[in-house]
C-alpha cells in the first residue's frame, strides 16, 4: 500500500507529515491558512494557496504572505528537531506563480533548549483576544523578545505612551475605513465566529468578548454576534505593551522575511508565559500605514502591530490535516512514495 505522504529531504514519510503539521499550526489572517506545499525528494515547496486570498481585507497579499512567512518558520523549527538542516531559498522563480520558497536539506543539525522551547510553543501558543491581566511585562522579556525578532533580521518598536493617542487615532481611522467597505465585512462574517468544529477560520470560543463603547482600543468582534458576556471588572487593559514589527524593506520576500520574524517573536512570547493578538487594521488600510510609517520616523515598514500581555487560557484554533496542504507533483517530479 502506497504511504499518504512521499519521503522528502531524507526523512520518513511520518516525519514529512509531523512536519507540515507543525508548519500549519502558524497565524494568518483569519485563520484562513493561505498555505500549501508541494513535496519531492530534495525538497519542499511553500507555495501560497491563491483560493485562500481575501481582497478587501488584504488586497496586496501582504497578510497572506506575512502567514505563509510564520508557516516557514515552524517549518525550519521542525525539520531542525528532526535532524535537518533547512537551507531555505525565498521567491526562487518568477516563473512559478505562487511559489513562496524552496526548502533543501543543508546538512544535519543538533537544536539546544532555545530552539526545543520555540518547538514546543508551536502547539500551545494562542491568538488571545481576551483581556489581559494588569502584570505589566517585565523589562527582561520585553528585551528577549526584541532579540528575538533581530535573530530574523527585523525590528520591534515599542510603543511609548507619546505616541500612543496618535496610533490610537491611525487604528480608528483604519477600523472605520474598513467597515465602512462592503468586501471586508464580507470576508469578517464569511471567516469569523464560525461553529465548533470547523476545520478553518475563527471559530465564536476564539473571538474574545464583544467590544464596547468604553474600550480606548479599537477591537475587531470576531464572534459573529456570539460574544460571551463581558465580566464586570474585566474590561481591556488600559496599559497593554503594543509594539510594532517592521522589516527594513518592502516587497514580497520582505513580506515573507517579517512573517518569520513574527513567528519567531510569537513563539519566543509563548515560551515566557505571554499571550498575544493584533492590532491589524492600522496596517492592512494603506493610508494609516503610510501614517504610521512616519510615526516611525519613515525609515521602517510596518508588518504588524501586537497587543502583549498575560492572559487567560483560550481554546485552539482548527487547522487543516496536513494532506489537505498538500499540491500535486509537479510533471516529470518523482515523490519516492515509500511503501507499507
Amino acid at each position: 500500500m502506497q504511504a499518504t505522504f512521499p519521503a522528502a529531504l531524507g526523512l520518513a514519510p511520518e516525519q514529512v507529515e509531523q512536519v507540515l503539521r507543525l508548519a500549519g499550526r502558524a497565524p494568518s489572517l483569519h485563520n484562513r491558512q493561505p498555505w500549501r506545499f508541494r513535496i519531492a525528494p530534495e525538497v519542499i515547496e511553500l507555495h501560497a494557496d491563491q483560493d485562500r486570498r481575501m481582497p478587501g481585507t488584504d488586497p496586496e497579499d501582504r497578510e497572506l504572505r506575512l502567514g505563509c512567512g510564520a508557516a516557514l518558520f515552524n517549518l525550519r523549527l521542525a525539520l531542525a528537531h528532526v535532524g535537518v538542516r533547512p537551507l531555505v531559498t525565498l521567491q526562487p522563480s518568477v516563473r512559478i506563480p505562487g511559489l513562496l520558497a524552496e526548502i533543501r536539506r543543508g546538512g544535519s543539525v543538533h537544536v539546544g533548549a532555545e530552539q526545543s522551547a520555540l518547538l514546543r510553543a508551536i502547539t500551545t501558543r494562542r491568538t488571545n483576544r481576551r483581556p489581559f491581566l494588569p502584570t505589566p511585562v517585565p523589562k527582561v522579556h520585553r528585551n528577549t523578545l526584541i532579540g528575538a525578532v533581530a535573530t530574523e533580521h527585523a525590528w520591534v518598536h515599542m510603543v511609548e505612551r507619546a505616541q500612543r493617542a496618535e496610533l490610537l487615532g491611525l487604528v480608528r481611522r483604519a477600523h472605520e475605513a474598513q467597515m465602512a467597505d462592503e468586501r471586508f465585512r464580507a470576508e469578517m462574517a464569511a471567516w469569523t465566529g464560525l461553529r465548533e468544529g470547523a476545520p478553518e477560520g475563527v471559530q465564536a470560543s476564539s473571538a474574545g468578548p464583544a467590544p464596547e463603547a468604553q474600550d480606548e482600543w479599537v477591537l475587531r468582534d470576531f464572534s459573529g454576534g456570539h460574544a460571551r458576556p463581558r465580566v464586570p471588572g474585566k474590561d481591556f487593559e488600559d496599559d497593554p505593551l503594543t509594539m510594532v514589527l517592521c522589516s527594513y524593506s518592502q516587497g514580497r520576500q520582505a513580506d515573507l522575511e517579517a512573517g518569520q520574524a513574527m513567528q519567531r517573536l510569537l513563539l519566543t512570547a509563548t515560551s515566557l508565559g505571554l499571550a498575544a493578538s493584533y492590532l491589524s487594521q492600522v496596517v492592512e488600510v494603506g493610508e494609516t500605514r503610510a501614517q504610521l510609517r512616519s510615526l516611525l520616523d519613515g525609515t521602517l515598514e510596518p508588518r504588524a502591530v501586537l497587543r502583549v500581555g498575560y492572559g487567560s487560557p483560550v481554546p485552539p484554533t482548527p487547522r487543516r490535516e496536513p494532506i489537505e496542504l498538500l499540491l500535486p507533483a509537479a510533471a516529470g517530479q518523482r515523490t519516492h512514495a515509500a511503501t507499507r
